[in-house]
């Protein structure tokens, strides 16, 4: 069985090489849920029914999720529990959300924390 699983896995690896972005996901190891869209920074991304807005960030290649607001340093996923708070974005609005903890529904809409305080009040006026 684990060959099998590996075979797989080594067959979802060569997809994702070849820029097929859904490879990046399990979906052949498992039934998937209903596909969507939701958006990411002003861009159409694909999500599934059961994924979370860190899921389908890290699917999309969305490494860097936001950066800290004091040393502008880059976080990402890193509990996937909700209790480190690295994986903030705003949702549909409302800023701050753990990304690990937020479903993907369709039609949301999602914005990395990648601009500094200093800076979006500079983009303001």
């Amino acid at each position: 069985m684990f060959d099998g699983q590996r075979t797989e896995v080594g067959n979802a690896l060569g997809e994702a090489e070849k820029g097929v972005r859904k490879a990046r996901r399990i979906g052949h190891l498992q039934n998937r849920g209903t596909e969507f869209q939701i958006t990411v920074d002003g861009k159409p991304v694909t999500a599934f029914a059961g994924e979370t807005i860190a899921s389908v960030l890290l699917a999309d290649g969305n490494t860097v999720i936001r950066h800290t607001s004091k040393k502008d340093e880059p976080r990402s996923v890193f509990c996937g529990i909700g209790i480190c708070f690295d994986c903030l974005v705003t949702v549909d609005g409302v800023p701050n959300q753990r990304a690990c903890m937020i479903p993907a529904r369709p039609g949301c809409v999602v914005t990395r924390q990648i601009v500094l305080p200093h800076e979006e009040e500079e983009h303001r006026g």
